[in-house]
């Protein structure tokens, strides 16, 4: 058993007076720890619907997009293509089909 943790967790875990357990992924096993992760925190976001949630939801699919090879520059002009071609969510519209 075993979890991606964020960067400064051991050092907490250590002041807290307790001893931690790491090792460093290989760039195979963090690229399937971070989707884990993301699937981990888009749950928590489900269930708590907070701002904290959100963030971590966001700390992780910046970290995917840097692990990928992208830039968080890179990813923001194609969130932002896509949202100039096909529009964002902002309208609430709903689609029932077609005619």
């Amino acid at each position: 058993m075993g979890k991606l943790v964020r960067d400064r967790i051991p050092e907490i875990i250590k002041a807290d007076g307790k001893e931690p357990i790491t090792r460093i992924l290989s760039q195979e096993e963090y690229l399937q720890e971070l989707d884990i992760k993301l699937n981990e925190e888009v749950a928590e976001y489900q269930a708590d619907k907070s701002i904290e949630e959100m963030a971590d939801v966001l700390e992780v699919l910046f970290a995917i997009c840097e692990a990928r090879g992208y830039s968080i520059e890179h990813l923001m002009e194609v969130k932002q293509k896509k949202q100039d071609k096909r529009g964002g969510f902002k309208n609430r519209i709903f689609w029932e089909g077609n005619k």
